[in-house]
């Protein structure tokens, strides 16, 4: 392919058409050079260059200029104090000021072909295994590789508040690079399924692995076929794996079974095939795993010995499927070999020269989104773009993976095949989920940077009450319920004599919200104290502006889907700090792990 995705003209490795500038010391990516044509010719009027940040950077980042010069097409006129835009390199005159403008590179317009967005910098790039292997990725040309899902759920692109994304990975046979693992043509099944949550803040992140072997009930779900939406019936008691797939389910019935599993509200869901493992974990130079035992598994065909190896292609495909060699031998181990390799993915993305190297960098892009789908609402590079940029701002460290706790099917015998949800452990490991609490295990300086900050929010709740009749507020319905801002303000009034409330309608674009939100500024600080003693809010829902908003300004008040009615307490149960024992967890950063 060349930089526009439409195969290599005249021999051209896209690759080669990054070219390192001494002057800068970063690549520049040239797209004028035709065929055949002579590369000093463009000097005089330079293309305009995307340059690639350090390593270090922090996030997701469109990076530089982007050129759109393209064969045929005229030169930039000459700059003041500058001559010659068409070859030779083009001398500079005219004094001092002249030179100085001389220096400056004319900013060209953008085309449609020539258009290349590169994403650079520290990713948080969770990938999807197990099957599969997704990520946030690279060029803007590449835009049409991706394919795309109407779930039929509003699905608008997410930057604020809380993030789950549905991590699917498919076990499908068909296609290139998915055959010749038995049971060609398999539509496949969700055979590996993640719930990524991104807390709030962006302090902290966690990976929830649902095990495929899991029973439970499938919701009855709407796709869209031929232009057509048509109803597929619900499932009792049948495997998690089936809610993809089977009787033409697709990701969004998988969407819809997981929401109903875990209580939490899904943002984006992205799916991937066998294919993407291969490929991305070849394009990022391998990935390294530790065992503990060797593993030689004729079904996987992985044979590995004891201790630390780099992995890619087949055998990083074989080591996140095997399961015969490992522990007991089932599913459950196998997502252990997965997150294992999950967290030394990010780590190797984070850490290597992925992002700064150019061949790497379009390798891993051109294979991830040949090989991505996603839903309607993130199904394009600048929304992925995005996402990216703002999830990567949470830390290595405080990413972990964990698996929803399970027990043993009694209804299997002898043999089992089948686990059940564990809800004693699963329930308060998912409060924690939902109200944003870490599972990393933070170090005694961190605890007490947290707890500062957790005592200055609780400091909101304390302090003078306002009158109720003093309380302006409008009230917004995020809850995804008809009526329950009219419900609430008519409660307000009647029932607790703050008749200077009102209701605003629908919260912005009419999205539906997890959370119940008041937003006042600091001299509205006892007026919100007395609503939020009235809603029975906890202080995690108070959020104070920084400008004053004067004597007859609104408090806003969000209603979220935490808001069950008009005179019950809205805040959640205290979610435990800690994950209750014995639940399965690894952390991102932990290099020292090794499969056993």
């Amino acid at each position: 392919m060349d930089a526009q995705g439409r195969g290599r003209a005249g021999g051209i490795d896209p690759a080669d058409q990054w070219v390192f500038d001494p002057e800068t010391g970063s690549y520049e990516l040239r797209l004028d050079h035709a065929e055949g044509s002579d590369p000093a010719s463009a000097q005089g009027s330079p293309p305009a260059a995307v340059t690639t940040p350090p390593a270090a950077t922090s996030s997701f980042v469109p990076s530089g200029r982007i050129s759109s010069k393209s064969p045929g097409t005229a030169a930039p006129k000459a700059m003041p104090g500058q001559r010659g835009t068409g070859g030779g390199g083009g001398r500079r005159g005219g004094g001092p000021k002249a030179a100085a403008a001389g220096r400056r590179r004319p900013r060209p317009k953008k085309t449609a072909k020539k258009k290349v967005l590169l994403w650079t910098g520290g990713s948080l790039a969770f990938v999807l295994v197990g099957g599969s292997l997704g990520a946030y990725l690279l060029y803007e040309h590449f835009n049409n590789n991706i394919n795309k899902v109407d779930v039929g759920i509003d699905n608008a692109a997410v930057t604020k508040g809380p993030v789950n994304i549905l991590v699917i990975g498919t076990d499908k046979r068909s296609g290139k690079g998915n055959e010749g693992y038995g049971d060609d043509g398999s539509v496949g099944h969700a055979d590996t399924t993640l719930l990524f949550h991104v807390s709030e803040d962006r302090s902290n992140a966690t990976a929830i692995s649902i095990p495929r072997d899991m029973i439970t009930d499938i919701p009855e779900c709407p796709t869209k076929q031929d232009g057509k939406t048509k109803a597929i019936p619900g499932s009792k008691g049948v495997r998690f794996n089936e809610s993809l797939g089977q009787e033409d389910r697709d990701p969004g019935c998988t969407w819809r079974t997981v929401e109903q599993i875990t209580g939490l509200k899904i943002s984006h869901f992205m799916m991937a095939d066998f294919n993407a493992v291969k490929q991305l974990s070849s394009a990022v130079g391998g990935v390294e795993v530790c065992l503990a035992k060797g593993i030689d598994d004729p079904k996987s065909h992985l044979k590995l010995s004891q201790g630390r190896h780099e992995i890619q292609g087949e055998d990083a495909l074989a080591f996140v499927r095997t399961r015969h060699s490992v522990g007991f031998g089932g599913d459950l181990d196998r997502i252990k070999l997965q997150q294992q390799f999950l967290s030394s993915m990010i780590r190797k993305m984070k850490s290597g020269d992925t992002f700064t190297n150019p061949k790497k960098l379009y390798d891993l892009g051109d294979a991830a989104t040949k090989s991505l789908t996603v839903d309607t609402g993130i199904g394009s590079v600048s929304n992925l773009t995005k996402l990216a940029k703002d999830l990567s701002r949470v830390n290595t460290k405080n990413i972990t993976f964990a698996t929803l706790p399970v027990v043993d099917n009694p209804a299997d015998g002898k043999v089992r095949k089948t686990v059940l949800l564990d809800k004693p452990k699963a329930d308060p490991l998912l409060a924690m989920v939902k109200q944003d609490v870490s599972l990393t295990e933070v170090k005694e300086k961190e605890k007490k940077a947290q707890d500062a900050k957790d005592a200055k929010q609780q400091a909101l709740l304390k302090g003078p009450m306002a009158a109720p009749a003093a309380v302006r507020a409008k009230v917004l319905n995020g809850s995804g319920r008809i009526g329950a801002a009219q419900e609430a303000v008519a409660w307000m009034q009647n029932s607790k004599g703050m008749p200077r409330t009102t209701n605003g309608g629908n919260a912005p674009g009419g999205k539906k919200v997890d959370k119940t939100v008041l937003e006042f500024a600091p001299d509205q600080a006892d007026q919100a104290r007395r609503l939020a003693d009235a809603m029975g809010l906890s202080a995690d829902a108070l959020k104070e502006t920084a400008a004053a908003a004067g004597p007859m300004a609104d408090m806003t008040l969000t209603l979220g889907a935490d808001f069950k009615a008009a005179g019950t307490p809205v805040s959640a149960p205290a979610a435990p700090e800690k994950a209750p024992e014995g639940i399965q967890k690894v952390e991102a950063d932990d290099k020292n792990i090794c499969a056993k």
